[in-house]
């Protein structure tokens, strides 16, 4: 009987031990950065004409990251498709493409705006494109 109740002891000792780390593992992972980049966010999503033509994808993902690895003005960036998450009510996984850029001020995305990189990604693939929505936003 003292011999199961010691492994019991040790047992529950090394179960409270797995939880402090556990719980000192989430303390750290509460230091989150509280921003994505710069303070202005740019999201923008794609609807392509032809989602499924192998050529159209190949001409604007080329296009796309080209302009954006040539920014002046864009501090951070990502491209993404949608992600392969199970379908809930609130989620729009319609579009074929989004990308996030980030600028340090509303001046650099007003420069973003008018860059010639942009504009010439704008000319190369806006015959390829359905529909276009942006989101801006401000850092509270």
């Amino acid at each position: 009987m003292c011999v199961l109740l010691a492994i019991q002891a040790g047992s529950l000792q090394a179960q409270a031990k797995t939880k402090a780390a556990k719980s000192n593992k989430m303390k750290e992972n509460t230091s989150l950065e509280t921003s994505i980049g710069g303070p202005i966010a740019h999201v923008v999503y794609f609807w392509l004409k032809n989602p499924d033509a192998a050529e159209d994808r190949a001409a604007f993902e080329k296009s796309l990251t080209t302009f954006i690895k040539n920014s002046k003005f864009a501090k951070t960036y990502h491209i993404g498709i949608p992600a392969a998450t199970p379908p809930r009510p609130v989620v729009d996984a319609s579009y074929t493409y989004n990308l996030i850029v980030t600028f340090d001020t509303l001046e650099d995305q007003e420069g973003y705006q008018a860059e010639p990189a942009h504009l010439q990604f704008i000319e190369e693939c806006k015959d390829l494109w359905d529909r276009v929505v942006v989101y801006d936003s401000d850092k509270l």
